[in-house]
């Protein structure tokens, strides 16, 4: 399963940006759960949430810092 691109993050606008960013908080804790009670399947799915979660935070960071200048 490859991971998503960042120019897809970049290519949100501000609000699906933060709907995303609270999406992937909540699949986070719903894999973490899954995990504590030896439900979770794909133990690779939190490698691909934390990925996402860090390019949609980057970009959130990215557009904060463009804001400011």
């Amino acid at each position: 399963m490859p991971f998503p691109k960042i120019s897809e993050a970049r290519d949100l606008s501000d609000e699906q940006l933060v709907q995303e960013i609270v999406a992937t908080k909540k699949q986070l804790f719903d894999l973490r759960l899954q995990q504590a009670t030896k439900q979770l399947e794909k133990p690779a799915k939190f490698k691909h949430a934390r990925h996402r979660l860090a390019q949609l935070l980057t970009v959130e960071a990215e557009r904060q810092r463009a804001n400011n200048s």
